[in-house]
């Protein structure tokens, strides 16, 4: 897959498959309190195999869902707009287990700050009430960002193995 239609279908793909995986009912309950849902994965397979700008492109696409209808809070396309890109950077140098694990922690001090200032400046929270909000939400993006990370260990293992797409990127 190197021609710019293949590498520019890849990520339209990725992004719609990041949207339709942040709708509220596609989610899966790890615990009694935690449901985790996989916008992530395609992000993380659309770096890995299109690259920091694909990825980044895939991130902020993939996350319009979300922004707009699910969560209503609009950092979160520059939060996954960072996710891809640091994915793209991180996948040239790592396996993809290791690229998405690495990006979550780029993006992982912005989500943390964008929250915090999002309910205590628009929502007019406490700054404990705040905190109480935002660490549940960091752990569950981060079981979110290893389970993602493993899934798209396996799936960019097998969509290379078979041929069906190959490094779009340049090394």
């Amino acid at each position: 897959m190197a021609t710019k239609t293949k590498m520019l279908s890849l990520i339209a793909l990725m992004a719609a498959l990041a949207n339709i995986l942040s709708i509220p009912p596609i989610a899966v309950p790890i615990a009694p309190r935690l449901t985790v849902h996989f916008t992530q994965l395609p992000i993380f397979v659309a770096g890995i195999l299109a690259g920091p700008f694909g990825g980044l492109i895939t991130g902020a696409v993939g996350a319009l869902y979300m922004s707009l209808f699910v969560a209503q809070i609009p950092f979160i396309i520059g939060g996954l707009a960072i996710l891809g890109l640091a994915t793209g950077i991180f996948g040239k140098r790592f396996r993809p287990f290791l690229a998405g694990v690495l990006a979550w922690l780029v993006q992982a001090p912005y989500v943390a700050v964008t929250d915090y200032l999002w309910f205590t400046i628009s929502l007019q929270r406490a700054p404990q009430e705040a905190w109480a909000i935002v660490v549940p939400i960091m752990v569950t993006l981060t079981v979110e960002a290893v389970i993602s990370s493993a899934l798209a260990e396996v799936i960019v293992r097998y969509l290379r193995r078979t041929k069906i797409v190959e490094q779009v990127s340049a090394r």
